[in-house]
C-alpha cells in the first residue's frame, strides 16, 4: 500500500536542469551554470506532486490502519464470542457426558436387573416355538375342514335336488296315509260287522242248543248241553219255557 500511486525517484536522479554529471577529473571544480527558472519550478511542481500523493498514500495509510485496528477489534471480539461460545459448549458436552456416563451405569443396572428377563425370554421363544408348532397343525386342520366345506357346498347343490325327491317323498306319503285311513275305516266297518255277526252266531249257537235241549226233552233222553241245566219235566231248557205243538 506504501507504494501506491508512487512515482518513480527516478525522476529526481536525472538532474533535469543540470548538466550531466561527467567524468571525474583531477584538479579544482569546474565552474557550473546555474539551473534555469523554469526547470526549478518544474523541479518543484514534482516534489509538490510528490508530497501530495505521500498524503494521499499517508492518509490512505491511517484509513488503513483504523480499519485494520477495527477488524482486529471485531477479531478480537469475535474470538472473545467464540472462546465463550466454547467454554459453553465444553461445559455441555462434559453435562452430555456425565449424562451418558450415568445413563451408562443406569443401563448397567437396568442389565443387571433383566437377567429374570432374559430366561423368561428364552421361556416365551419355547412357548412360541410350540405356538408354531400348533399353528401349523392348526393350518393343516384349517385345510382339511376347507376341503370339507367344499365337499359340504358340492352336497347343497343337490340339496334342491333331495327336496324335490323329499317332496315326492312327502306327496306320496300323503297318498299312502289316505289310504291307509281309507283301509282303517272299512277294516272298523268290517270289524264291526264281524263283531255283529259273531254275536248273532253266539246268539244262533244258544237257540240251537236250546233247541236240542228241547227236542232231547222230546225224546225222553236226558241230553244236556254244556252248562244247561235240564228239568224233569223237560219244559224248561236254560231257564226258558218251550211249547211243543202236535
Amino acid at each position: 500500500m506504501a507504494g501506491r500511486n508512487r512515482i518513480s525517484r527516478e525522476v529526481f536522479n536525472d538532474r533535469r536542469g543540470f548538466p550531466p554529471e561527467r567524468p571525474f577529473l583531477r584538479g579544482p571544480p569546474l565552474p557550473q551554470p546555474p539551473p534555469h527558472p523554469v526547470l526549478l519550478e518544474e523541479e518543484i511542481e514534482i516534489q509538490h506532486a510528490e508530497f501530495r500523493r505521500l498524503l494521499t498514500d499517508n492518509r490512505r495509510l491511517v484509513e488503513d490502519r483504523m480499519a485494520i485496528n477495527q477488524e482486529l477489534a471485531a477479531a478480537k471480539e469475535e474470538i472473545h464470542r467464540w472462546n465463550h461460545v466454547i467454554g459453553e459448549i465444553r461445559a455441555e458436552q462434559e453435562l452430555h457426558s456425565r449424562g451418558l456416563i450415568e445413563k451408562g451405569l443406569k443401563l448397567e443396572v437396568d442389565l443387571r436387573a433383566t437377567e429374570p428377563l432374559k430366561k423368561e425370554a428364552v421361556q416365551l421363544r419355547a412357548e412360541v416355538q410350540t405356538l408354531n408348532t400348533v399353528k401349523q397343525e392348526l393350518t393343516g386342520q384349517v385345510q382339511t375342514l376347507k376341503q370339507d366345506v367344499a365337499r359340504l357346498q358340492a352336497d347343497n347343490q343337490q340339496i334342491p335336488i333331495i327336496r324335490a325327491e323329499i317332496d315326492g317323498l312327502h306327496q306320496e306319503l300323503m297318498h299312502v296315509r289316505t289310504a291307509i285311513d281309507y283301509e282303517k275305516k272299512a277294516n272298523i266297518e268290517l270289524m264291526e260287522q264281524r263283531q255283529a255277526m259273531e254275536t248273532s252266531m253266539v246268539t244262533m249257537a244258544r237257540e240251537v242248543e236250546k233247541l236240542r235241549a228241547a227236542l232231547a226233552c222230546l225224546d225222553g233222553r236226558p241230553w244236556a248241553a254244556k252248562g244247561k241245566l235240564v228239568c224233569s219235566s223237560c219244559k224248561k231248557v236254560g231257564g226258558r219255557d218251550y211249547k211243543l205243538l202236535g
